[in-house]
């Protein structure tokens, strides 16, 4: 095409430039987003926009708020998109928790006595150890009884609804899907609730020792790994590292399949779910009976305790705020479906606890809070459930709002710090943006599974600001956790001098 258009008119030349080739636009602007011209002036958001400008992000969605002390907005990016956050979740269901049952909360169990038998009624206690069972069934013997007909378990303070609605079901077998029961137990002092520790150590020349713990018949192991020599050094060896032994109990079943192979003196651990918690809990208790002379004549059944059964002994758990840090650092999923029903519960107290009453008792007092809700659903209280839907606004709102609390001081000590080796304190972020400015200037609640990064929480900037953020991805290609973790380090070193922020970013 010629780059003028010559006419003749009337004896007058007409020259007519063409207009200049169209430039991209690129793709609109994000609802939320601050405007360009904006950003220019704003070294932190441009410095964020390019963190999240990769090509590891196409396709996906990106839902970012950053807000300061007083509430002003930092940086936006698809604020009020509706997104799933994994286990950013749980700051939900903490902050519910704390606000609905209070952080002197306790759980209580308790063994009664009527007819010749002996019933062991739960509150959904997820702190009830193999060593508090043996407590528990210390007090009993000491109570001068020492045989009875039968034992009952008493799970009814919660319904009998084991399993989120929507969980998929090929998580079943796994300790992050676990059932949910009122009468319950933990396999170890992180609580990890209605699951059994695998334990396994090489031996030369045989089979791997594998046992059970707490012990209990209600799995059954199969051991087919083997023990692997300092010579093997197979293709499948060297791709997943020297332990390759797993754990995998059958659907619906207590059959657990241990394979893989692990070298001769290394020992290691598998976590997998029990089929039924309440079973399991009074295999516990009984076994523990016995150990202190106390004889249970018949099987175990299951019912509720009569009103007139007198009380043998209790036993209350820690408070709610020292069970927060395995909650919230270590992103325990059993624990934060325990407190949903205990909400219900403690909202209805007429009705069983469940999911319905319980998720909706926590959006009640969100809303009190002040969280806007209307864009909220929850379809669970761990964020295992792909029916949870919240945006970042609301997760920054929340962020905010909950420093005005009471019991504001034992939430942000549950989170996780970003960069600290202890498990105690840096939990899920514990190896995570460690030697940058965000460690130990970062806490925040992680959030990860197939198609979902998270993170949301609070960070001290270089100058001094205190700032509440989210950043949640949904259905990038491939996991974004360190983009995300740049971000959160672009955050920490705002307000420095330029030169320390690009080499911290």
């Amino acid at each position: 095409m010629r780059s003028a258009l010559a006419s003749a008119t009337a004896g007058i030349l007409l020259v007519l430039p063409l207009p200049a080739p169209a430039r991209s636009a690129g793709p609109p602007p994000v609802a939320g987003s601050l405007t360009l011209s904006a950003r220019a002036a704003d070294p932190l958001g441009a410095e964020l926009d390019r963190i999240l400008a990769g090509s590891r992000l196409d396709g996906a969605t990106v839902a970012v708020d950053v807000r300061d002390d007083a509430g002003t907005a930092v940086h936006q990016r698809g604020s009020g998109l509706r997104v799933m956050p994994a286990s950013t979740q749980k700051l939900m269901t903490a902050a519910g928790a704390l606000e609905l049952l209070g952080p002197g909360h306790r759980f209580r169990t308790t063994v009664r006595a009527d007819g010749g038998a002996l019933y062991l009624h739960g509150q959904g206690d997820p702190t009830m150890t193999y060593a508090r069972f043996d407590r528990l069934a210390a007090a009993v013997a000491r109570a001068g009884t020492h045989r009875y007909a039968r034992l009952v378990a008493d799970d009814t303070w919660f319904d009998r609804v084991p399993l989120g609605l929507d969980w998929s079901w090929q998580d079943e077998p796994h300790a992050y899907s676990a059932p949910v029961s009122a009468l319950t137990f933990a396999a170890n002092d992180r609580f990890d609730t209605a699951a059994v520790e695998i334990r396994y150590r090489g031996v030369a020349g045989r089979r791997p020792v594998v046992a059970v713990w707490p012990p209990t018949g209600s799995v059954r192991v199969v051991n087919r790994a083997i023990t692997r020599g300092p010579a093997d050094t197979t293709a499948a060896v060297r791709a997943r590292g020297s332990d390759t032994v797993t754990a995998v109990r059958a659907h619906g079943s207590g059959a657990v399949t241990v394979s893989g192979a692990v070298p001769a003196g290394r020992a290691g651990t598998a976590l997998v779910s029990v089929p039924d918690p309440a079973a399991t809990a009074a295999d516990l208790f009984r076994a523990a009976l016995r150990r202190h002379g106390v004889t249970i004549a018949r099987r175990t059944t299951r019912g509720s305790s009569p009103g007139a059964a007198r009380i043998v002994t209790a036993q209350a758990s820690p408070p709610l705020r020292e069970i927060l840090p395995p909650l919230l650092k270590f992103s325990n999923n059993g624990i934060a479906e325990l407190l949903v029903k205990a909400m219900s519960r403690a909202a209805f107290p007429e009705r069983p606890g469940s999911w319905p009453t319980g998720l909706a008792a926590v959006t009640s007092a969100l809303g009190r809070l002040g969280v806007d809700t209307r864009l909220l659903t929850m379809g669970d209280g761990s964020g295992l459930s792909r029916r949870n839907w919240v945006t970042a606004r609301q997760l920054t709102t929340l962020l905010a709002v909950v420093r005005r609390r009471p019991w504001f001081p034992a939430f942000r000590a549950a989170l996780p710090v970003a960069g600290d080796p202890d498990p105690l304190a840096g939990g899920t972020l514990r190896d995570r943006m460690r030697g940058t400015p965000a460690a130990g200037a970062v806490r925040a609640k992680t959030g990860t599974m197939t198609g979902v990064n998270a993170l949301a929480g609070y960070v001290t900037d270089g100058a001094g600001r205190h700032l509440v953020f989210a950043v949640v991805v949904n259905n990038a290609v491939a996991g974004v956790a360190d983009l995300i973790d740049r971000f959160a380090v672009a955050l920490a070193v705002s307000g420095t001098r330029p030169d320390d922020q690009a080499s911290a970013v």
